[in-house]
């Protein structure tokens, strides 16, 4: 059994060829990722407050559809009465863009997403169907009824630099990770290797609704039902396992550190098509 199957078993430990790695003492809490980096989870995603040493902050992703009150309470309490810089999507599915439109008009603040995204938010093409056959579980079953058709932020938003820069923090950077969609990104600090991953990894089995209430830490991939490109979606794991990142926060579970965040990540990307891609597909 490999060192992702044992900890997807759910064991407190593990051994690898380092000798045991602790999985328990990995997590970190969502509220407090790690420096600057604040998570709420809105029922079954997550969005992300981050701010540079000077208080400037920005919003990543915006959870589900009717989140904007408790949005609103929960950056209060973290940053005050202070606005975002801008908000910014990692994919503009459903439930990361809920309160977008809402947020973006109570700010005044601009979105940014990769200008392959774009036509997802400005009213020019629904995503294509979900694939309720794959993953197993009742989210996966359930995927059929969820939204995809565009919303329409024209007057808001605009595509991410094309130099990697991310608006309202200069010390990120965005990379492109297809594969869940054309035009996903991630969000990387340099500096303390923390990664925002978005759905190109999650941290749950996000096609269960048993895993989703358990929140096990578990390193997998981005959620089947509604990945379209498998190969383009290897390619990004790998891309983000050769980052080594120290902090890893998703969009679906909880945030892994440390040891159990690289090694869980390099795991997955030498074995995706074992233990990510299902065996059938779309």
């Amino acid at each position: 059994m490999s060192t992702h199957e044992k900890t997807l078993a759910g064991v407190d430990s593990v051994e690898t060829e380092a000798g045991p790695l602790s999985i328990a003492g990995h997590t970190a809490e969502l509220d407090t990722v790690t420096t600057g980096v604040h998570g709420l989870r809105t029922v079954m995603v997550n969005l992300y407050a981050v701010a540079e040493e000077n208080g400037r902050w920005v919003l990543i992703d915006t959870g589900l559809p009717g989140t904007r009150e408790k949005i609103l309470h929960w950056v209060g309490r973290i940053h005050g009465g202070s606005r975002p810089a801008a908000i910014l999507l990692t994919h503009g599915h459903f439930d990361h863009i809920g309160a977008v439109a809402d947020l973006a008009r109570e700010w005044s603040v601009p979105v940014y997403v990769h200008t392959l995204e774009l036509p997802f938010v400005t009213g020019q093409r629904e995503y294509p169907p979900p694939d309720p056959s794959v993953g197993g579980g009742v989210m996966s079953l359930l995927s059929p009824f969820f939204p995809r058709k565009p919303i329409d932020l024209r007057d808001n938003v605009t595509a991410l630099p094309a130099d990697g820069s991310v608006p309202g923090l200069p010390s990120w950077r965005w990379i492109h990770t297809p594969g869940h969609t054309d035009g996903h990104v991630s969000f990387f600090r340099d500096g303390d290797r923390t990664l925002i991953a978005g759905d190109a990894v999650t941290t749950t089995k996000q096609e269960s609704f048993l895993a989703i209430l358990r929140q096990a830490a578990e390193m997998h991939g981005p959620p089947a039902y509604f990945t379209s490109n498998w190969a383009a979606a290897k390619a990004s794991v790998r891309s983000l396992a050769v980052l080594q990142p120290r902090f890893i926060a998703a969009g679906h579970g909880k945030p892994i550190q440390g040891e159990a965040a690289m090694l869980g990540l390099a795991e997955l990307a030498a074995h995706f098509d074992e233990l990510a891609v299902p065996k059938h597909h779309r």
